[in-house]
Formats: C-alpha cells, structure tokens, sequence
C-alpha cells in the first residue's frame, strides 16, 4: 500500500523503515529536515509540508501521525482535514487521550474522513520484533488498511479491538500495567543494593531469566542495563511519565475499580523528581532501554548532567 508517515521520531522513522522493508510505498513529513532526509535515503519519498505529502499521494489516501499526544496531534489533524478528501483515512499511532480519538473521529466523519486510534507498543524495538497493534475504528476503515498492520506487527500482534477509542483506551491501560510492572523491578533491586548481601544484580537479573516466575521482556531489559552499567552510576533517578499512567488511574476512579499499584507506581514517580533513589535509576534505565526515553545523566563530578534533547 501507499501511506503517508507524519513525524520520524524515534518510533516513525522505525516504522518507515519496516514498512519499506515490507512492500509499501512511503511518503514522509517531519518538522526536522534532516529527518525527512535520512528517510528519504532509506526510500522513502520525501515531502515538505503536510500540503506536499498529501498531493503525492493517490487516492483514497492513507495518513498515520506519529507526533506527541495533545496539540501537536491536534494541530496535525486540523490541518489534514482541510487537505484530506471524503474515502482517506487517518490513523492516529501516538498515545494520545482516547476521549481526544473519540472526538477527532467524530470531526473527522464531518468531512468523509475516517480517523483510526491505532495504539501502538514495541518501542526502539518494534523495527526488528514488530509493534503490538491495538486498533479502534470502523471496521470498513479498518480493514481497507489492515496490510499496514499486517507489516508492523509480529505474527498475531494486532487486532481490532472495538470502535472509536478502543485503541487508545486499551493502550492507556496496557501502560498503566506497565506502570506497576516497572515500580515492582524498581523495588525489588533496590532492596537487593541496599541489602547486607553485595549482590551482583547483572548476574542476578540474568540468573531470573531462566525459569523463573519474574522472567519477562521488562527483566531481559533489566539484565541488558545492569551488564552495561552494574551500579547505573550514570543515570538519575528521574522518571517522567507522558500521561497515560495519568488516564488509567482517573479511568478506574470514574469505573469504580480499585487500582491501589499502578496508582501507587504512578506516585512514585513523582518521588522521583525530588530525591534520588535506586529504584527509579532501574525504572528509567528500563524506559530508556525499551523505549529509547531520555534519562537524566549524572556528570562526571558528581553533578546532574542536563538531559538530552529528543524529537518527536
């Protein structure tokens, strides 16, 4: 198929790239000339602005945002609307809130355009393992672009979950786990480092992945950090969170749903911001593993080093 890609971050440019290995044809827009460029190398075709990437593709066109949750996906969508026609689609694969998918489905319907929430996990990883897909839409739309998630996603890693919202929505709560996931590794190695014992947690975390009960993706990543950097010395204890940790915890509030961990990991993030500790070195640690998500660095005198800048 033919699509439209808008932002070569750190998840677009690696999915561009998938879909090219896949058969597809690729038009790109990033803010970041040097993005549009690299991609462009890669065969990708290149365009210059929203307007230039809509007119080099055929109709009904197929646009998928890749940009950060909020303003920027609004501003995109807005945008897309004055330059899409009736029959195109656009698929919306940021985290963003599904109340805001639910509403840009609805604007977008105003105009014959479909709009799919496709939520979107695999981090840095995605471009060799595959994205896990969970889609929201209407079944028409999303099957008229199911070859794209075919070639994103490993074997069995997508399904259309329900309408408008329902991807995004799953998404939310897949990362509010993942919340809770990481606070309990966070946890538990610094009870081991602070323990009477001098455990080598590299060696530890690589002993858990054989049989054990705790094994996981989260822990492969946990033994991978710990080989590189045994102490994390040079990572901060500072762990953002972009939102959707945020939205699980309202949504169980406003369903009634008791959710006293991934509540609690969400809290414990905020500790983060003010003192060091080991467990929010190994949290960050495994966010920058997974995700590729900017850690604060420590300087070599002792000092918070500035973080590095990121793209969308």
């Amino acid at each position: 198929m033919q699509l439209g890609m808008i932002g070569l971050g750190r998840m677009g440019a690696n999915m561009t790239t998938r879909l090219l290995r896949g058969g597809h044809q690729v038009v790109v827009y990033d803010r970041s000339g040097d993005a549009v460029a690299t991609a462009a190398a890669g065969g990708a075709a290149g365009a210059q602005s929203l307007g230039d990437l809509v007119s080099k593709l055929a109709a009904p066109r197929t646009v998928w945002i890749m940009v950060p949750s909020g303003k920027a996906t609004d501003d995109t969508v807005h945008e897309l609307l004055a330059l899409l026609a009736s029959g195109d689609t656009i698929i919306d694969g940021g985290n963003s809130n599904f109340r805001d998918s639910q509403a840009r489905c609805a604007l977008a319907k105003k105009s014959g355009v479909d709009f799919i929430d496709a939520g979107t996990s695999g981090g840095i990883w995605g471009l060799a393992n595959g994205y896990c897909l969970m889609v929201g839409g209407d079944t028409a739309a999303v099957n008229r672009v199911t070859p794209i998630f075919v070639t994103l996603a490993p074997p069995d890693g997508f399904a259309h979950v329900g309408p408008s919202g329902a991807g995004h929505f799953s998404k939310m709560v897949h990362n509010g786990i993942e919340y809770g996931m990481l606070a309990a590794y966070g946890e538990g190695f610094e009870i081991l480092e602070k323990s009477e014992f001098s455990y080598d947690l590299h060696q530890l975390s690589k002993l858990w992945l054989q049989g054990s009960v705790v094994r996981s993706w989260l822990l492969e990543l946990a033994e991978r950090a710990f080989r590189a950097d045994p102490k994390l010395s040079s990572i901060r204890g500072y762990v953002e969170d972009s939102g959707e940790g945020r939205w699980t915890v309202q949504a169980a509030i406003d369903e009634n749903v008791p959710a006293p961990v991934i509540t609690a990991s969400l809290f414990a993030r905020f500790y983060s911001r003010q003192d060091e500790s080991f467990s929010a070195k190994v949290i960050a640690a495994l966010r920058n593993e997974f995700g590729g998500h900017a850690v604060k660095r420590e300087s070599t005198n002792g000092a918070p080093a500035p973080a590095p800048s990121s793209t969308t």
